[in-house]
């Protein structure tokens, strides 16, 4: 793995170029990244050479600027010399008929909430963003564009949702047969057109595997243009880094009133799976968002924990969990966390945490009876990571106390942040990436009553299923995708 210096990514450039994870060598403009999705000769992921920041003024302003405000000043560099200003603020205000939601829970916590948007997750914020900028770059192509696409979860429905009769462009979503929610299954059985799902006999690890190999398969790419709607492709990451800009800014200006504390340290506790929505955070955070540092709450999938506690990255088979979304074994984005950072700037800057199903189900409950507010599996994985910091766990760390990284709980390691913690300077927003209707079941076991759900998920219940089923086998899923792209 590369590791990029700080004079590289401090980088001052006209328009903004990008890399590769594998071969900081690679030079590539916001097209190609976009439009290609990975490297198909290093099987890298693309990022930017550099992250510039806005400006103090802008960062301090109050009231604080509006949401599309934010996703326009946050976006315009990385597509400086290609997208004109013009176009920038018709593809924002187009993407973005919603915004995110910040609720105050308690004194020193605010949830994010990311499920406004047409299919009630925070893929939202991207796919839509990152469809229409395909849509864009792919005016006068004829031939058209295919996206494959792994999901374990709401990746898929956000992504078909937005790219659903859009011209010049198909889109294929894996998704692991039997092991996402009943209505998530619902949501991505039941396209048609231009945007198809498959089902398959295996987990997302397995998804991801055959959709990365497609890349790298140079004959499939001979004979199809080929891009990527996962976390893998920047114009996901990207635009998804605008709301924890937002929410920051709000968080930082409403501070002073709901608990009055001095210099807060602000952190973002970050549901996590495959890692995007995190790199997101970083991006904000090196573009000036004044967080002091970030939680990576996972479940039963704790690779990242564990890399942190022990310094050594190993991926591992996937296993299924509540929070379904974040079941990844081997998640993308930790290339360009480690392309990022050093592991000690990583510990610096992150707590990480872990909980099983047991203590996602009692944080759901818990939640709903200290705050009154009703919380999804994965958002609830980041308030208990949350609610334990706070209560006592980082201090027990602090204190030497290092427990054991096979079992739940706080990793342990000390991010300079930690302090804040301790002297109840700390505020936390946690995101909630997910309406908690898309998991009912879950949510009913846990509190005894159904969370309500929104009209535009209760009307995907009644449409008919045109999923096809698919081994999992790369020889097969080639062959589909040459009989039927």
């Amino acid at each position: 793995m590369h590791k990029f210096s700080n004079d590289f990514f401090s980088m001052q450039v006209n328009s903004m170029t990008y890399t590769d994870t594998r071969d900081k060598n690679i030079r590539a403009n916001f097209k190609t990244a976009v439009l290609s999705g990975m490297n198909p000769v290093t099987g890298g992921l693309y990022i930017p050479t550099s992250f510039p920041k806005l400006d103090a003024s802008y960062i301090n302003r109050t009231p604080e600027p509006s949401f599309r405000e934010i996703a326009f000043e946050m976006a315009k560099p990385y597509v400086e010399g290609e997208i004109p200003d013009t176009d920038l603020e018709s593809i924002i205000q187009d993407a973005y008929p919603f915004i995110p939601q910040i609720v105050p829970i308690d004194k020193v916590t605010y949830v994010l909430e990311l499920f406004h948007g047409p299919t009630c997750a925070f893929k939202d914020f991207g796919a839509r963003f990152m469809a229409r900028v395909m849509s864009y770059f792919n005016r006068g192509e004829k031939d058209n564009l295919h996206i494959l696409v792994a999901t374990s979860g709401d990746t898929g429905s956000a992504v078909g949702s937005a790219f659903l009769n859009v011209p010049g462009i198909d889109v294929t979503i894996l998704y692991p047969d039997g092991k996402i929610s009943p209505l998530q299954e619902k949501q991505l059985s039941t396209f048609t057109g231009n945007v198809r799902a498959l089902k398959v006999k295996g987990t997302f690890d397995d998804c991801q595997k055959l959709v990365k190999t497609a890349f790298t398969d140079s004959a499939l790419r001979d004979k199809f243009r080929l891009s990527s709607a996962n976390s893998i492709n920047i114009s996901r990451l990207l635009p998804q880094s605008f709301y924890y800009m937002y929410a920051s800014l709000v968080v930082k200006n409403r501070i002073p009133h709901d608990s009055k504390i001095e210099d807060p340290a602000i952190v973002a506790v970050v549901p996590s799976g495959n890692f995007g929505n995190l790199t997101s955070g970083l991006i904000a955070y090196e573009m000036g968002a004044p967080f002091a540092g970030f939680v990576a709450a996972t479940n039963a999938n704790h690779t990242i924990p564990d890399w942190i506690a022990s310094g050594e990255y190993r991926s591992r088979p996937s296993v299924a969990t509540l929070s379904n979304a974040m079941d990844v074994g081997a998640p993308s984005n930790y290339e360009r966390i480690a392309a990022m950072y050093s592991l000690e700037q990583v510990r610096k800057l992150f707590a990480s945490y872990w909980a099983d199903d047991a203590g996602t189900s009692e944080a759901i409950r818990l939640c709903n009876d200290r705050t009154g507010y009703i919380i999804d599996p994965h958002g609830a994985v980041a308030w208990r990571a949350w609610d334990d910091i706070r209560h006592g766990a980082m201090a027990n760390v602090m204190e030497g106390h290092s427990g054991d990284i096979a079992k739940p709980g706080l990793t342990a390691n000390v991010p300079q942040w930690a302090q804040s913690v301790v002297d109840k300077k700390a505020v936390g927003i946690v995101l909630e990436t997910a309406h908690p209707a898309k998991f009912g079941s879950i949510v009913y076991d846990a509190i005894r009553r159904e969370p309500s759900m929104p009209p535009r998920l209760e009307k995907v219940l009644s449409l008919p299923d045109h999923a096809i089923p698919m081994e999992n086998d790369y020889t097969s899923f080639k062959d589909w995708l040459l009989a039927n792209l």
